[in-house]
Formats: C-alpha cells, structure tokens, sequence
C-alpha cells in the first residue's frame, strides 16, 4: 500500500442569543459595527453588513446602517436581543486545530444529510465557531476554527500571506516542464493561479506525492492546478495554514486548541490587537468519533 512518508515535527508556530461581555480590537474613539458583531462570533463581517442592511441590528434603540461606527456606551440589539460588548480587548479568542477526514463538508446545515465537521467541536457558551476557509468534501487534514468572526476573516485574507502547505498524490510523476508551469503559473477559469514552492515527496508504485504550498486558498485550486497539467489528484491533505501545522498525533476526526502563545501569535500576524488577560482553563482537546487510525503524511515545508 503505497503511503505517504513521515513526516518531521512542524514548526510551533445560527441563531444569535445574548452575548457576554468580549473582545473587539478598537480605535480609542470608535469602531465599526460590523466589526463588533464579527468579534463577537456572531457571524462574518459580509454576514453582519447583510444583517444590518436588513434591519436586525439597533443602536440606541434606532435602526442601524451600513458602515456605522460605534464607541462606548452605546448599546446594540440583533435581532431583538442585547448585545453585550467592549471596546478593548479582554481575552484571547479561541482557536481549534480540527484534523478533518474525507466524507465530511465545511457547512453547518447541510440539504444532502451529509456529515458535518461542525458536529465534531465544543459548545461555545455564546457565539460560535467559523471555519478558517473550506475542505472540499474528498479533502483531508487541517481546519482552523475560530469563535472570532474578525481573525477568521484576516486569515483567509489574503493581504496577510498565509501559506496554504498540501501533501498530494497523483498518478504517476510530473515531468521537468510540468513542474516548471506549475511554478510560473497556469489559467484557470477564475484567473491565473500558481504554487509558492513544490517538493518530490517520495513514493512507489505508480502513485507519486508531492508537497505544495500556495498563498490563497480558492476553491478546489490544488486540484485544478494539477488537472491543467493533466494529472489527476488522487488523495489530497492540507497540512499547514500560516505557522500551523497539523499535529503528528492528531486522529482524524479529532480538535486540539491552539495554545495561548500560539494565539497571540495569530493575532500579531493579523495585525489584531493582543489582549493580556490569561485565558480560563477549559479543555484542550476531544477525542474524534469513530476515527480510523492514525494517518501519515508528507513532511511539511522548509523554510525558504
């Protein structure tokens, strides 16, 4: 059976209810109501402007608008119900590593019935939990989630840079000047598109892996990168986001939170503000449901 090698150790690097008090990074004077709402966990920042356009949201008691700053003080009603909010930072957001397997999509309801990777996490106590970017559903391997909607939204940006680091495999072994396109950069029917950096991995048989980092995370993009060279993916396994790597002993199906210096990394590297205030003891991981047994994977990137 042909696997991938293993790998070295990585590098450390809805329905909306009354919220407690929490972070939301902040000018001294003002910030963005939309802002708020995401730092709240309350959904994206496109999400709370379409909330707002709607009319669900209040500010002292008067409809609220698009683009609407708020500053201390003023109080905010979604849909009917009190927002609780500060203009500082208090305490860290939260951060899960969350190793997903082939079978489950990236979604909270799903028409088909399909499983849901949102099912595997935690109870938030307010708020709620927002994948950092998508898996497409034969996709495996790391998944951030976040009970922030603002740092979310600035790690999928891609202003900041974020490596997106796969291990994949294909049919066969590209040639010289498969690699080379790939590098300099092929057409897709979204634009042009291109990896960071490509790596032979090692394999046997006819089946061949291959490390490949890219800066953006748009969909299906590694598989279409492959498939205009003509090779076909044929297993597919995200194994870093920014300075995040997946694990070694992560199972499928499993979540770990992300350390508090870890966090405030994240943070600094978004450009957020970095609260001071320790966080509250709580768990730190959860054991994955009828998870097979423990995968191996590609190294993951060198520096470069």
């Amino acid at each position: 059976m042909n696997t991938p090698p293993t790998p070295r150790p990585g590098r450390a690097p809805s329905s909306p209810r009354r919220t407690r008090a929490t972070e939301v990074p902040a000018a001294p004077s003002s910030v963005k109501l939309h802002k708020v709402l995401a730092q709240l966990g309350l959904g994206s920042r496109a999400d709370m402007e379409q909330a707002i356009a709607a009319g669900r949201v209040t500010v002292n008691g008067q409809p609220a608008h698009t683009g609407q700053r708020v500053t201390a003080g003023d109080v905010i009603r979604f849909d009917g119900q009190l927002v609780r909010w500060r203009a500082a930072p208090t305490r860290l957001p939260r951060v899960l590593l969350y190793h997903k397997p082939t079978g489950e999509v990236v979604t909270l309801d799903d028409p088909q019935n399909r499983p849901t990777v949102f099912a595997r996490l935690p109870r938030l106590r307010s708020g709620k939990w927002m994948a950092v970017g998508r898996l497409d559903i034969n996709t495996e391997g790391l998944l951030l989630f976040t009970d922030s909607g603002e740092l979310a939204n600035r790690l999928m940006h891609p202003r900041y840079g974020l490596e997106r680091e796969y291990a994949v495999r294909i049919l066969g072994a590209l040639s010289t000047e498969e690699r080379q396109r790939l590098l300099d950069g092929v057409t897709l029917d979204d634009g042009p598109a291109r990896v960071l950096a490509l790596d032979d991995a090692g394999g046997s048989g006819a089946n061949r892996w291959y490390r490949v980092v890219l800066a953006e995370g748009r969909n299906r993009e590694v598989r279409r990168l492959f498939e205009a060279v003509g090779h076909v993916v044929s297993r597919l396994i995200r194994v870093r986001y920014g300075q995040v790597t997946l694990p070694r002993g992560l199972r499928r199906g499993a979540w770990v939170e992300l350390p508090a210096p870890e966090v405030q990394a994240l943070l600094q590297h978004a450009g957020m503000a970095v609260p001071q205030r320790p966080q509250a003891p709580r768990r730190r991981s959860g054991p994955p449901r009828g998870a097979g047994p423990r995968p191996s994977r590609p190294k993951p990137a060198r520096n470069s």
